[in-house]
């Protein structure tokens, strides 16, 4: 090996290393492997940045906006809607919707997608009185088998034509994903939607009910003793007895000091804050009729005003990974002086967390109980890098619809039919979007995840110091040599399985740097069509089933849908080892040897 292979090597395996570890975001990862390759010569300089002007970059943030006009529009509600009104049963309801995010997917983000249809999936669970954790995960699994449907769907797919257009001189078309990637979507689909689901643990409860404040999953919530309270003088244990254990009373702040050590004999006092984890009825009952108040609540006096004029509504909304409150604590926000809300309750897949409420250290998938003015609560959740939990109530007017699906269209008509490329078309489209006052210039920015895009950008100069200082070409020697005389495929199937076990632990955009040069090799090295082990790749990519921390969606629905890291894998093995029987059979022959 080359010092320019050895040192490329290391940098690799560092940034698997800590890709794998987690403790630094994906995108600081990013940087530092571009920044540690440029320090030993393996990236020029001058190439360092590049990558924020590639056209796979500038059109994955042209999408990430255009999917929040189309969200603004209100078309996918009205289609949501329509959809719901049409399927009456259970199993119709998720097919429609799974169905339907698919589609979506296929020419939006997938986390768009699955932002605008969650609330629809949530108020069908309530309508049809069944848990919404037998929606939401077959919803999130096919928004992600969407994206391999076309050239926009998935970041993974924008890259792979980028690597090929590099290699062969051509990038991939619009629609030239389709078939393979709708052979495995509605195969995928079908088994989510008829076994898939049932494979989920019937203990699972998600959110059945909207109007229904502490309904996902068991919060933790703070409640302050009243003077008239019933519940004085009673210990710890005879409360968790008198409910039945329904309650957990898991602490006690006595004047600003919180109580430790054996608290089951601790006899309660006016003016404690007791810090209670329990359902639904018995957190209400306990709020009713025992003379406790939430505590925090501004002064009862104020509250009961602002309620009494109309102005103060409740909702709920879920942290996504990308939210930029995560590690910060309610405390830090100063959530009711800056924002003009309230932090309720707190829910963490029904399990305890340590401190008071406001101290806590919020994550992604934390599903937080939020109290404010009815006419800006939905924006101050948007502002928190929030998604709500509950149906939008939205004007539907035929321009707002019409104006933005219209421009997508034409863009994606006039990528389809090599007019310009997808970079021009659909950032021309977002210009045409401001100009017709479809889409504010601050939404712009707001609409694009910027951490994605520093990703792409700071692994794409790496992806190709792979391939220029032949270390690409000596891991596919590697590989070739140790499959001995398997046929091509064989080689096309290691390709798939080891993209899709590096997925769920690395992003899906990275894996796609590191392991489409090794596709291309391995294809120069067996002397075959590089197409099939590009197509391979995307597809593997676009496979984050396992885990709830694969692919920003599943982290998304595990609060709402209360569930447990191990229900992933419950779905998600045996939908992977399908995806790997109908990949295998199809991409040969769409894209032969």
């Amino acid at each position: 090996m080359t010092f320019d292979q050895t040192a490329i090597s290391a940098i690799l395996v560092c940034t698997l290393a800590l890709f794998v570890w987690g403790r630094w975001r994906y995108d600081v990862v990013a940087v530092l492997s571009l920044m540690a390759g440029v320090g030993f010569g393996v990236i020029d300089p001058d190439d360092a940045f590049v990558g924020f002007g590639n056209a796979a970059v500038v059109t994955v943030a042209a999408v990430l906006a255009i999917s929040h006009a189309l969200g603004r529009s209100g078309v996918i509600d009205l289609v949501g809607d329509r959809v719901m009104a049409l399927a009456r049963s259970p199993s119709g309801q998720r097919a429609g919707l799974c169905l339907l995010g698919a589609f979506l997917s296929g020419f939006m983000n997938n986390v768009g997608a699955l932002a605008l249809l969650m609330p629809v999936a949530i108020s069908a669970a309530k309508a049809s009185g069944y848990s919404s954790s037998r929606m939401l995960m077959p919803l999130s699994f096919s928004t992600l088998l969407g994206g391999m449907l076309t050239l926009i769907g998935t970041p993974p797919n924008l890259l792979i034509s980028q690597f090929r257009a590099q290699a062969l001189g051509e990038g991939f078309g619009m629609f030239d994903f389709t078939p393979v990637g709708l052979a495995v979507a509605l195969v995928g689909i079908a088994f989510v939607v008829t076994v898939g689901w049932r494979l989920i643990p019937k203990d699972r409860r998600g959110k059945a009910a909207e109007e229904e404040s502490f309904e996902v999953t068991d919060y933790v919530t703070e409640l302050r003793v009243g003077d008239e309270s019933a519940i004085i003088g009673k210990t710890v244990a005879e409360l968790e007895r008198e409910s039945d254990d329904a309650i957990t009373i898991i602490g006690i702040v006595r004047n600003e000091r919180r109580l430790i050590g054996r608290l089951l004999y601790e006899s309660v006092r006016a003016g404690d804050v007791l810090m209670v984890q329990s359902d639904s009825d018995t957190l209400q009952k306990l709020v009713k009729g025992q003379g406790l108040e939430l505590a925090e609540r501004p002064a009862e006096s104020e509250a009961e005003e602002r309620a009494a004029a109309g102005e103060l509504m409740v909702a709920e909304a879920v942290i996504t990974p990308v939210s930029w409150v995560q590690g910060r604590t309610a405390a830090t926000l100063d959530l009711r002086r800056h924002w003009r809300v309230n932090l309720l309750a707190l829910s963490r897949q029904g399990r305890p967390v340590d401190g008071r409420l406001r101290d806590v250290g919020l994550v992604a998938g934390d599903v937080l109980l939020l109290e404010g003015d009815e006419k800006d609560l939905n924006e101050v959740i948007a502002s928190l890098g929030s998604l709500p939990l509950a149906n939008r109530k939205l004007i539907f007017e035929p321009r707002r619809i019409l104006v933005p699906v219209l421009l997508f269209a034409a863009a994606i008509a006039a990528t389809s039919f090599g007019l310009v490329p997808s970079s021009i078309a659909f950032t021309a489209t977002v210009v045409a979007l401001v100009l017709v006052n479809a889409l504010r210039p601050d939404e712009v920015y707001k609409a694009i995840d910027w951490s994605v895009i520093v990703l792409l950008a700071a692994m794409i100069p790496f992806g190709q110091a792979l391939e220029n200082t032949g270390t690409a070409q000596l891991i596919a020697d590697g590989v070739v040599a140790l499959a001995g005389t398997l046929p091509a495929l064989a080689l096309l199937g290691i390709v798939l399985v080891v993209t899709m076990a590096a997925t769920p632990v690395l992003n899906n955009a990275a894996t796609v740097v590191i392991m489409a040069p090794i596709a291309l090799a391995i294809a120069e090295r067996t002397g075959v069509n590089a197409d099939p082990f590009l197509i391979a790749v995307a597809v593997g990519a676009s496979c984050d089933f396992l885990t709830p921390f694969g692919h920003h969606n599943n982290t998304i629905i595990m609060g709402p849908g209360g569930y447990r890291f191990t229900d992933f894998a419950r779905m998600g093995a045996p939908l992977e080892a399908l995806v790997i029987v109908v990949a295998l059979a199809v991409i040969p022959i769409v894209w032969p040897f």
